[in-house]
């Protein structure tokens, strides 16, 4: 999967691009600790540390852009393979064995804590976590303005999941125009001098400029699946980008080409954006400066995500154990965190430690949990359904429940 284009002998055609899956780990990674970086800066989360402190909050605004639209379309580059792959129907029966399992444990079972943990925190409800889960479960909307049952963090699974079976049935079309003598040209276009450069970076920035200046107005992201158009519009088109350029030669040469240019851009933008939220009363009181910061974050998004696919592609394309084994847990990981997160940090604001101390406890607790949950997961089949993995060959889960029997009568 990995044979090499003409004018370099490291660069790979569009097969299995290992840069990309370094990416995903990456920005799922990166999730985790944004969002423990959540529990300690002062906007609205689901627990909060009473040291709560606004020191990191520009650099968390900094990776805001670009960090789930970058997974979406990593995603629709999968879709393009894998839809190649299995056909329509049975990629749809894929998405819906792979993803429905994961969205209702997830709600019913790995979220839940989350939301117990939001409310005690707001005085709202009583200590007792089954008398809470009752009410959550049983009731729509439940007898709380916090909305229950929810999917919290696992919004982008949701959203995934709905993708995937709206493009299900016109994937054929969609590889007809993908592949068509016009969109190859184009591909070939963008990796041919200096047009070609500045056609990838301004065209694709078309969809999501018209979407921050009209449907973002009215409708801000909420993560509710059916109000949510503004936050679809944008993911949705991240996939369909991935999906175009996924067997597009020319685009990934057009990647490659553009890596110093984008780069650059990239810097500069960063600096800017970090003035800029580090100096917000200015840049709110200036709304020349309040307009050119919001079409910055913009081409800001689209740019740092063509330096990081360029980087990957150039210096992180290797496989190994390393790269297989995150790949396997980085999803898993990304499931669990987000709850160890809260309960931990609910169980601990307040205990009078330090915003240190506080950081350490519930980074170690986090990073332990995901690493442990993965490992006792992934060697009980039917959580492996329930976490997003690959279902066992039959030989390996007969050994493996053979061992976490053996293991369990030892405790």
């Amino acid at each position: 999967m990995t044979a090499t284009l003409t004018h370099s002998p490291r660069m790979p055609v569009p097969g299995r691009q290992y840069g990309l899956d370094w990416l995903r780990i990456g920005v799922f990674i990166l999730l985790i600790f944004y969002h423990t970086g959540m529990f300690f800066n002062t906007e609205g989360w689901h627990a909060k540390s009473l040291n709560a402190n606004d020191a990191m909050e520009p650099f968390m605004w900094l990776s805001s852009p670009w960090r789930l639209p970058l997974l979406f379309l990593i995603s629709g580059v999968a879709m393009r393979f894998l839809s190649d792959k299995l056909g329509s129907g049975k990629f749809a029966l894929d998405r819906l064995w792979r993803l429905f399992p994961v969205i209702l444990f997830g709600m019913y079972v790995v979220v839940p804590p989350q939301s117990y943990s939001e409310l005690r925190i707001a005085g709202i409800i009583e200590p007792g976590y089954w008398d809470f889960f009752r009410q959550y479960a049983g009731e729509w909307a439940g007898p709380w303005e916090l909305h229950t049952p929810t999917w919290n963090h696992l919004w982008y699974v949701v959203y995934l999941f709905v993708y995937s079976l709206l493009l299900a049935p016109v994937f054929p079309l969609l590889r007809k125009l993908a592949d068509s003598k016009m969109m190859q040209a184009a591909g070939q276009a963008s990796s041919r001098g200096w047009l070609g450069t500045l056609a990838l970076i301004s065209l694709p920035l078309l969809p999501f400029l018209l979407v921050r200046f009209t449907l973002f107005e009215h409708f801000p992201t909420s993560h509710d699946l059916t109000e949510d158009w503004a936050n679809h519009a944008n993911s949705f088109s991240m996939v369909l980008i991935g999906y175009f350029m996924a067997r597009n030669e020319g685009v990934w040469r057009g990647v490659d080409r553009a890596l110093p240019v984008v780069g650059a851009l990239t810097a500069v933008l960063l600096a800017y954006l970090f003035w800029a939220y580090t100096h917000i009363e200015i840049a709110l009181g200036e709304p020349a400066l309040l307009w050119f910061a919001r079409l910055a974050r913009i081409v800001f998004m689209w740019s740092i995500i063509l330096t990081l696919l360029g980087a990957a592609r150039r210096w992180m394309n290797q496989d190994g154990p390393v790269r297989r084994y995150l790949t396997a847990a980085v999803f898993p990981w990304y499931i669990l965190h987000q709850t160890i997160i809260v309960i931990v940090g609910f169980a601990i604001r307040d205990a009078g430690y330090g915003v240190w101390t506080e950081f350490a406890i519930i980074t170690a607790a986090t990073v332990s949990g995901c690493l442990l949950g993965f490992e006792v997961l992934r060697h009980i089949p039917v959580l492996r359904l329930v976490m997003g993995m690959k279902a066992l060959a039959p030989a390996i889960a007969q050994a493996q429940t053979v061992q976490t029997a053996q293991t369990l009568q030892k405790l």
